[in-house]
């Protein structure tokens, strides 16, 4: 009997490192704006996301200005649109 608080501790701290690993796999992203405008190019975007299309960058860029501005970028996060590779 003395192996059930052991075996406890175990699934605990088993949950508690998948639940952190998950929260981790879903972490945004920092994307840095070198240029200093407030907003994102796809150059710019592009050292966080190698693999990114000009495609999903146009997808990123609701309103087709040409540039991601931090509400864009932080929804395409959220929507996984923008995946870290």
């Amino acid at each position: 009997m003395e192996n059930k608080p052991i075996m406890k501790n175990a699934i605990v701290t088993l949950g508690t490192v998948v639940a952190l690993t998950a929260g981790l796999a879903h972490a945004q992203v920092a994307v840095e704006d070198t240029d200093g405008n407030g907003s994102y190019s796809m150059e710019e975007l592009m050292v966080a996301y190698p693999d990114l299309t000009e495609d999903v960058f146009a997808e990123v860029d609701a309103d087709g200005d040409g540039a991601v501005s931090m509400e864009e970028l932080t929804a395409a996060q959220d929507a996984q649109i923008l995946v870290a590779g």
